[in-house]
């Protein structure tokens, strides 16, 4: 039979089972399930410069710069190098992971090559050591020989945010340009714009 304090004991052992379930609900959480998904596919999880920006940004500069009749009516595809990308915007932005994805596809496109500016104190560095006892005279390479680069990638990352109330509206600019190294005449540049809305919603516990 159960005394007088069974109860009692019964909500009390009841309530630290409740307790304890609420607790580890509210602990530390870790995303322990996940899957692939389509790279292409548009997901807008928060209002910053994301991936789906820069696959449309990329794309749409990509097919204006290979379609620029200098370029389609060149007898050898032209030497370039990326230059700088002015970030002048209010947030983080990856430029080397958007230029990179530009590069990478017009060398793809088979109508450009591209030299490596991040890499020339690396290159200088291996001509140093080939230049010294270890590498056969006859295989080193050495500095005087590389290709004059023939034409520069510049350009200028810019936004407007607008907010009123429930509503924002962040508006995305991307310009590149073609710069003749020999000339510096700009002979060819262009820009996608980008436009997302916004609209803030309650969050319910």
């Amino acid at each position: 039979m159960l005394n007088k304090s069974s109860p009692t004991i019964i909500l009390v052992f009841g309530l630290l089972i409740l307790s304890a379930s609420i607790l580890s609900g509210c602990g530390p959480k870790a995303f322990t399930q996940g899957g692939y998904d389509d790279p292409n596919k548009v997901i807008l999880l928060d209002d910053k410069f994301g991936e789906n920006d820069m696959q449309l940004i990329s794309n749409k500069l990509v097919d204006s710069l290979v379609q620029y009749d200098k370029i389609e009516g060149a007898k050898q595809p032209p030497l370039v190098m990326v230059g700088k990308v002015r970030n002048h915007t209010s947030e983080h932005i990856d430029i080397k992971s958007l230029t990179d994805k530009i590069r990478t596809a017009l060398i793809r496109s088979g109508k450009f090559r591209f030299a490596d500016k991040e890499a020339r104190d690396e290159i200088a560095e291996e001509y140093e050591y080939q230049a010294g006892k270890n590498v056969d005279k006859s295989t080193a390479k050495g500095p005087g020989k590389q290709v004059g680069v023939g034409y520069l990638i510049t350009g200028d990352v810019a936004s407007n945010v607008q907010e009123v109330g429930n509503d924002k509206v962040i508006y995305y600019k991307v310009t590149l340009n073609l710069t003749n190294l020999e000339t510096n005449v700009i002979e060819w540049s262009d820009d996608k714009e980008v436009r997302k809305r916004y609209r803030k919603r309650s969050i319910g516990m």
